[in-house]
């Protein structure tokens, strides 16, 4: 016979999988699977740089408005049925990559892809916050880093035994194989009992500098997530960039634990002023300096931190107690991506060093931005009423 206690751990835990399967899918696999796949497309199929800008750029565009739908249909943002109409969307346009060899034809399968991967995210980012505590949210964020992970190892075979269309359908085999594990994760909470015993003390000024400072760190992160692999291949052999991104992935999945665990004896805004500071440090390197050493330290950093900014920045957004906190940050940090190969774009005609050099100095104002959060902070919040 299992107790209570026991039955509601391990519904916990089956809540964790589920959500880091969701997250697996719709960041580590539809948006980070791009990044390797890139230099296959660009020597395999005729894809140049600047419209592999665009395909990125179509990517973060169909995102932002999934994560748009959230944010002004709520109810769209909490349905089951949308949630797994976006898996089915998101494992479809992995799989139609290969059916077309133009630019146009792949930026609308991106496009697609984005809009299912920014609902996803929405829908599940909102049932973990809501169903778990502790240490769990932390090891479903890790599914982006296991998604990364797992899909780097299939592009890395497929260089040596296939081609870029392989690299397609096999992550979206993966994809399918993740999509089936979130299928039946439950939707957040519905809001209004909570919302009518809340108390909602003013927080719109910290909430602000906190949207400033996360829609900067996705202009500057999206760079290095885009590129990075392309970048450590100029001056490298072509497999470190490939190993490096599986260390992007390696290095994400324990991230967002350690950096809640951080936070039982540093504050949000400390601890996010910090995963910045060495994020933009590890965007720098393999531009300011060539080799495998410096491209696996860069690995290691970005990927060690890009998890463990989105969940502060997420978590802190909920703690001020802003009315769809996470859906208004996923917004601007979508909007950055969207910014971001554009910014870059200008830049990629000397190589990707210069792009990633942008990138840093982009996530270094994100950090100046966090350092103002830290001002005042309200880091404990009235308890709720009743």
């Amino acid at each position: 016979m299992i107790s209570l206690p026991d039955k509601e751990l391990r519904s916990g835990r089956w809540h964790a999988v589920r959500g880091a399967a969701a997250l697996a899918a719709a960041m580590g696999i539809g948006r980070f699977v791009y990044t390797p796949i890139l230099p296959l497309m660009t020597a395999q199929a005729g894809l140049a740089p600047a419209a592999g800008a665009t395909l990125a750029t179509a990517n973060y565009a169909g995102n932002l408005a999934g994560a748009l739908v959230g944010m002004v249909a709520p109810a769209l943002g909490r349905s089951a049925l949308v949630h797994r109409g976006s898996l089915v969307l998101l494992t479809a346009t992995l799989a139609a990559m290969p059916f077309t060899t133009s630019v146009s034809g792949w930026s609308a399968l991106r496009l697609l892809a984005g809009f299912a991967s920014g609902a996803i995210f929405v829908f599940a980012v909102g049932s973990i916050l809501s169903h778990l505590r502790d240490h769990l949210p932390g090891w479903s964020f890790s599914g982006v880093g296991g998604g990364i992970a797992l899909s780097g190892v299939l592009v890395l075979l497929v260089r040596t035994i296939g081609d870029w269309r392989l690299a397609w359908w096999a992550t979206a085999v993966l994809c399918a194989a993740f999509a089936s594990l979130a299928w039946r994760l439950r939707p957040e909470a519905t809001p209004e009992a909570v919302a009518a015993q809340a108390i909602r003390p003013r927080t719109h000024r910290w909430f602000g500098t906190l949207f400033a400072s996360y829609t900067l760190e996705g202009i500057g992160y999206i760079i290095a997530g885009t590129f990075l692999v392309a970048a450590i291949g100029q001056s490298s052999p072509g497999w470190l960039g490939g190993a490096a991104w599986i260390l992007v992935g390696l290095a994400a999945v324990p991230s967002s634990v350690l950096w809640a665990r951080l936070g039982r004896r540093w504050t949000r805004p400390d601890l996010l002023l910090a995963a910045l500071l060495a994020q933009a440090a590890g965007i720098a390197l393999p531009a300011l300096a060539g080799g495998a050493t410096a491209a696996l330290i860069a690995a290691f950093l970005f990927g060690a931190t890009f998890l463990g900014v989105s969940n502060l920045a997420l978590a802190a957004g909920t703690h001020l107690r802003v009315p769809r906190a996470v859906a208004l940050l996923t917004a601007g940090y979508s909007l950055g991506q969207i910014l971001g190969p554009l910014v870059a774009a200008p830049l990629l005609r000397h190589g990707y060093h210069q792009a990633l050099v942008l990138g840093a100095l982009i996530v270094l104002a994100a950090a100046g931005a966090a350092g103002l959060l830290r001002i005042g902070f309200p880091h404990r919040m009235p308890e709720c009423a009743g």
